[in-house]
């Protein structure tokens, strides 16, 4: 850690082989997503790089100091990756194959959208969004607003409108896909 702190590139680079493996299977346990656990060992590294004169001997030996950083950043990462939905979101590859058995004619969009119509079912899951979450979701998807443009032409802040979108697209799934996951058991 001394070299480190002096500037030794290869310093850092014998510390990162030495204890890249453990600080990956830290960040992957937190995270369950390999590529978040990948990126997360880089930045541990250059942080460890940055704040390689915080580190104290006397308190812990170097590899508790990087872990004890790692497990603290990968929780971190999990809450803002649970924040904006990571492990919630849906594969549409996984969806497709969930929603259609490949033996049999796959089900058209097309066909879904007017089956909707004509039952009338388009017009009760959008009656049943708040008026707020309409025209945040008929300004972003329809007229290509950004969520900040919505905002100052709503006069809302912006993380009002975040919440109509993401709440308003929440409820059209539950509606849409439980009523196309009936449909296709």
């Amino acid at each position: 850690m001394v070299r480190i702190t002096e500037g030794s590139n290869e310093a850092l680079a014998l510390l990162f082989r030495r204890h890249a493996r453990a600080v990956r299977r830290v960040c992957y346990r937190v995270l369950r997503d390999s590529s978040e656990a990948d990126d997360l060992v880089q930045e541990i590294f250059i942080l460890v790089h940055r704040e390689c004169k915080a580190f104290d001997s006397s308190r812990s030996p170097a590899r508790y100091w990087i872990l004890e950083m790692a497990v603290r950043r990968a929780i971190s990462r999990r809450r803002y990756l649970s924040s904006r939905h990571f492990y919630t979101r849906l594969d549409l590859a996984d969806a497709g194959d969930e929603l259609a058995d490949p033996r049999s004619a796959p089900a058209k969009l097309d066909d879904l959208i007017d089956a909707g119509t004509q039952s009338g079912l388009l017009h009760r899951v959008f009656a049943s969004l708040s008026v707020d979450q309409k025209q945040t979701l008929r300004l972003f998807f329809m007229e290509g607003y950004s969520l900040d443009e919505i905002a100052a032409k709503l006069g809302q802040s912006v993380g009002n409108v975040k919440h109509h979108y993401f709440r308003g697209l929440e409820k059209l799934r539950k509606e849409l896909f439980g009523k196309v996951g009936d449909r296709a058991k």
